[in-house]
């Protein structure tokens, strides 16, 4: 099924009509509608590719994220270059190698995922099938297309994971929990891999896949293993984007406390949006390799949290409850920081925005939201007592709402 017109690039146009123009590279992302796939698009597109969207969907076709690009007619030079589509989990990689052949892409990024690392816990099958069953068929695809047209210069990224390591992928003297975060070393490529969720061993088997895809098929095959890519365009269910938006609410008077679980989780958080140029220049290179996409610093759930009350000037402690009622995993891991060296040396890749930085984007984000719910509340269209942590409203409901009852955004 396609969004818009299926028609190959190369197509001409019809009598009496000026053919296409041509771009100078096509890329296939597969998870457009992501937050690091809107970013990635939104790169691209700047590059002057025509780009190519898929979007694995399960009941529903959701594009808010790339709605600003692909919709809206502020746009219409990056529109006239963007093309959606959609797949199921269920598609063969006859059906997808049928869409690359009709597409014909120079790069293919591939960012389907599960994401939800806790959430895979209850339903350890499904990243099975949504993250490492979609990589194999995927890369078998590329792999036959290549055979068939002889386009052996197309190249192909894969989003990684540092939910691949754990406690022990550092070396035995650094495995006691009691040792400060500062005091271990950063993860690397050469890190012992050590996944302790069913999402982590899922997206360790897509590492592996795209290894031997790039060393048995002699594909241009990358993997980025990726730490914690955060943007404004992040999901409300991860933990920085639930605090934020809490914080928002909070600011604007539409909630009065912000439950919260594990403060002590220290991860390496990164701008999403800064990665997905490290994913470009990986394709750039002359030999595909793997590489380490982070910050190289690691902040805890505490450090959010008091970083987001101070932005705002309140008192955390006026509003935060600790709530021993939110499960933790049943396998964590305290800590997780990356090291990108070989990034930096490599490809001349560097993290552009910083901690607080971050926080202070997704921040402002949210308290734009909470102010646009606010107008809702205040005349009477949502009852703010049936929303007390995050409000009824997915991001995009809520602006088609706005816009449906022509109040002001």
């Amino acid at each position: 099924m396609a969004t818009q017109n299926d028609t190959p690039k190369s197509s001409s146009g019809t009598k009496g009509e000026a053919p296409p123009p041509q771009y100078s590279k096509v890329a296939l992302i597969i998870g457009i509608a992501g937050q690091v796939g809107s970013y990635l698009s939104e790169f691209l597109l700047d590059k002057g590719y025509e780009v190519h969207g898929m979007s694995l969907r399960s009941s529903n076709f959701n594009t808010q994220r790339v709605d600003h690009i692909y919709i809206y007619p502020g746009n219409k030079a990056h529109s006239a270059r963007m093309k959606l589509r959609c797949s199921i989990l269920t598609d063969s990689s006859l059906c997808l190698r049928r869409c690359i052949d009709a597409i014909s892409p120079d790069e293919i990024y591939n960012l389907a995922d599960q994401y939800e690392a806790a959430v895979s816990f209850e339903t350890p099958e499904y990243p099975a099938d949504a993250v490492a069953t979609v990589a194999v068929r995927l890369l078998e695809a590329v792999r036959s297309h290549v055979c068939v047209t002889g386009r052996r210069h197309i190249r192909y990224f894969q989003s990684g994971s540092s939910e691949v390591f754990g406690p022990k992928s550092l070396k035995p003297e650094y495995w006691d929990k009691h040792i400060e975060d500062w005091a271990r070393p950063p993860l690397s490529e050469t890190s012992r891999f050590q996944p302790w969720s069913p999402y982590g061993v899922s997206k360790l088997a897509v590492h592996f896949y795209t290894r031997h895809y790039r060393e048995a098929h002699g594909l241009f095959a990358c993997n980025g293993l990726l730490f914690n890519p955060e943007s404004p365009r992040q999901d409300w269910n991860f933990v920085i984007r639930k605090i934020t938006r809490a914080v928002g609410r909070i600011k604007m008077g539409l909630q009065s406390k912000l439950f919260i679980g594990n403060l002590d989780a220290s991860r390496d958080w990164g701008f999403a949006g800064d990665y997905v140029e490290a994913m470009w220049m990986m394709l750039q290179q002359e030999k595909p390799d793997d590489y380490v996409v982070a910050t190289g610093e690691s902040h805890t759930v505490d450090e959010i949290m008091k970083a987001a009350f101070k932005y705002v000037g309140l008192e955390w402690v006026d509003y935060v409850v600790y709530d021993y009622s939110i499960p933790l995993r049943p396998a964590g891991v305290d800590q997780l920081r990356g090291d990108a060296a070989k990034a930096k040396e490599v490809l001349g890749w560097n993290p552009k925005v910083g901690f607080k930085k971050l926080v202070e984007m997704m921040l402002d984000e949210d308290i734009k939201l909470a102010k646009r719910e606010k107008v809702l509340v205040d005349n009477g269209y949502i009852d703010v007592s049936n929303s007390p942590v995050l409000g009824p409203f997915e991001r995009g409901d809520m602006k088609r709402t706005l816009e449906a009852l022509m109040l002001p955004s």
